[in-house]
């Protein structure tokens, strides 16, 4: 008789995306954490949940909506997840308000205050009237319910004011408007004088309710009232192959009359009138499956993350200013330091700087033919970019991958596409049906190995400051000719192109994985070294997941440090009780992906750009090099030992949603891996020659 296979614990990505989200906000409630990082720890939850709702609830409710037999199983399972996901949300919602209760009032102990227009004083008064002449007056303009249709020309970007006028003392008939708060123009918060070691903040919500008689001038209106809301769209319909590819994609045809960007999120203050609120809800025309939800007096806490600092920097964390490798600095060239040995750099840690030099000098040297790059990412200004248009201005052959579905950065990316082709670059616009998200560079030399560069994070300054991610350049010619083979396989994506020493997507990435794993099974029965420990921001994918549990079923020890989405269940007795998982939430963001083997005692190390998803193991293409330079293999490792013994940062993920913190034996001190890291790099670099 054939035994039934154990059904495995697998933890849908979107239930652990709350949870994950959820770490963040217990971050900001940590007394511990410097108390204007508290506020920045607010935004980023409040924006984290836009974005979620916006891409990965708009998906699920798509396919909640699809009526078709066909898609039952999925429709019903989206239509449980999202009462899930609202169940969550609801109970995180009361822990945020009184998160954001307790630090305000905490503020007032630092002498920061955040006044409401009924705290205000006369003298303040004048001042935020002649704020508004200033600075708001004609950019602040009420739209009358009664004279628009529906919402859904608004931009969910912003936080809008549900007004109600009327005349007269007594009145009882009213009016009934909305206006959009120019947070663009002046930011979300106002600065009102300082009264000695005091100082002032204002709403920008609660300025334009105390001016509103001003608003509303010449109209002979005397009642007033105004109440915040927000809401959210639906972004796009997200495939990640998380159910059968087939059935997802008539999904996504099906549902074609339902208008892209209707609202599916409503969050307003709870003390709005119903008659106002009956308007606000028509207007948007939510349905039964789309969220709404009273809050506090105030909406898009997002805005937090860039709350003033009143001139009170101790009360953010202090400055780690970024390290200037020694072996990466001084007059000589650092092609042909890379050309000699291979190098490494640790971002926010080390400069970025660096890899902006080894483009510039490329740009310039004569030395230099050509330059390839894949760019995800860039910032606003970036020099990289400049660094290439002056490489091909200088007659270098430049090729530049640039990816246009960037979520959120596609405007920016067009923009930069037409500058680069203007400069005579041979710009690229990925791979029909693939995203391409590797993190890769390949300059090719007159004289000596060519150089590649191949990164875990985007070629981008500005996530380079806030970014943990690790960039090997390297020199090997086996690794350098695989790094030019993907720029081939990019051009040419069905051409049978083989990788010998890289793991690329979607080609072999998950079968060579699935072989480490493998391994690792097959050498701890025979009694070798056997264990897996890696740093990685996600996983999801179900046969990644299966594996690790096959590998922790046969006494494999595994050891994960991993950010954000996880769908594995840890302590499930004869399935996963040999895996442990560490998340970390710091001053920087988790973002570097490394991957170590024992290998039967040999061990082996690979970075990469590559999470466990199946997007990122089958939809996009990815690449994750192993590494060899025994000084930087040891290096990486140090990496994941460190996120695996963070007792201060770090907290247990088990599937339970709970986020603990570590429990400390005896009188063990906690120990922070960003702060030891630091440090440590401080004090190698001051070794280095």
């Amino acid at each position: 008789m054939v035994q039934k296979k154990k059904k495995t614990p697998y933890l849908d990505r979107d239930v652990s995306w709350m949870f994950f989200n959820r770490r963040i906000l217990q971050e900001a409630c940590r007394p511990h954490v410097p108390l204007l990082e508290r506020m920045s720890f607010l935004g980023i939850y409040s924006n984290n949940l836009d974005e979620f709702f916006r891409v990965r609830v708009a998906s699920q409710s798509r396919i909640a909506e699809y009526a078709e037999k066909s898609a039952a199983k999925e429709s019903e399972h989206a239509k449980k997840l999202i009462k899930q996901i609202s169940r969550l949300n609801a109970r995180y919602v009361k822990e945020y308000g009184e998160a954001i209760a307790n630090i305000t009032e905490e503020l007032r102990k630092e002498n920061i205050f955040l006044l409401s227009d009924t705290e205000i004083s006369p003298e303040q008064k004048e001042f935020i009237y002649s704020f508004y002449k200033s600075k708001l007056s004609g950019a602040v303009i009420p739209i009358w319910f009664s004279t628009v249709k529906s919402l859904d020309f608004g931009n969910d970007e912003n936080i809008y004011l549900a007004v109600k006028v009327g005349k007269g003392e007594n009145a009882r008939v009213f009016d009934y408007a909305f206006l959009e708060l120019p947070v663009g123009l002046c930011g979300r918060f106002v600065r009102l004088p300082n009264q000695g070691e005091k100082r002032y903040l204002m709403y920008l919500d609660d300025v334009i309710r105390c001016c509103l008689p001003l608003v509303f001038e010449g109209l002979g209106y005397t009642h007033f009232e105004a109440y915040t809301y927000k809401f959210t769209r639906d972004a796009e319909m997200e495939i990640d192959n998380d159910a059968n590819s087939g059935t997802l994609q008539k999904i996504l045809k099906g549902v074609k009359s339902r208008k892209h960007g209707e609202p599916l999120r409503v969050l307003y203050d709870a003390s709005m009138p119903k008659d106002l609120l009956k308007r606000v809800l028509n207007k948007l025309d939510v349905d039964k499956n789309d969220t709404v939800m009273a809050g506090g007096r105030y909406q898009n806490h997002k805005d937090f993350m860039r709350f003033p600092d009143c001139d009170r920097t101790d009360l953010k964390y202090p400055v780690w200013a970024p390290i200037v490798r020694k072996s990466l600095d001084g007059p000589d060239s650092l092609l042909q330091k890379i050309q000699q040995k291979d190098r490494f750099i640790h971002v926010p840690y080390h400069s970025f700087d660096s890899f902006i030099r080894v483009l510039q000098e490329a740009a310039v040297s004569k030395q230099v033919t050509g330059i390839k790059i894949t760019l995800y990412r860039l910032a606003k200004e970036s020099k990289v970019v400049k660094a290439l248009i002056a490489a091909a201005r200088n007659g270098k052959k430049v090729t530049v991958v640039i990816e246009l579905l960037a979520r959120f950065d596609e405007a920016s990316n067009v923009n930069w596409s037409k500058k680069m082709q203007d400069a005579g670059i041979r710009v690229i616009f990925g791979v029909e049906g693939l995203k391409v998200h590797s993190k890769i560079t390949h300059i090719e030399m007159k004289s000596g190995p060519d150089i590649a560069c191949i990164s875990t994070g985007n070629f981008h300054e500005g996530n380079a400051r806030m970014y943990t991610d690790c960039m090997l350049m390297t020199a090997s010619p086996r690794l350098v000719k695989d790094v030019n083979a993907v720029f081939d396989f990019i051009e040419r994506p069905y051409a049978p192109i083989k990788f010998k020493e890289l793991l690329v997507s979607p080609n072999e990435m998950k079968n060579k994985f699935i072989a480490l794993i493998r391994n690792e099974i097959k050498n701890k029965k025979a009694g070798k070294p056997a264990y897996i420990k890696i740093k990685i921001n996600h996983i999801t994918d179900p046969v990644m997941v299966e594996k690790l549990y096959e590998a922790s079923q046969a006494g494999v020890d595994i050891d994960l440090v991993v950010r954000g989405n996880c769908s594995l269940v840890t302590d499930v007795p004869d399935v996963s009780e040999n895996i442990r998982i560490n998340a970390i939430i710091d001053r920087y963001l988790e973002h570097s992906r490394i991957f170590v083997f024992a290998a039967g005692g040999t061990e082996k190390v690979f970075i990469g750009s590559a999470d466990w998803m199946p997007r990122n193991l089958d939809h996009r293409v990815e690449v994750i090099t192993p590494v060899y330079d025994p000084d930087i293999k040891e290096e990486m490792k140090r990496v994941v030992e460190y996120g695996l013994k963070d007792t201060q940062q770090g907290r247990i993920v088990d599937g339970t949603g709970d986020n603990d913190f570590h429990a400390l034996i005896g009188d063990e001190k906690p120990f922070r891996s960003q702060e030891a890291l630091y440090n440590y790099y401080v004090a190698k670099n001051e070794k280095e020659e």
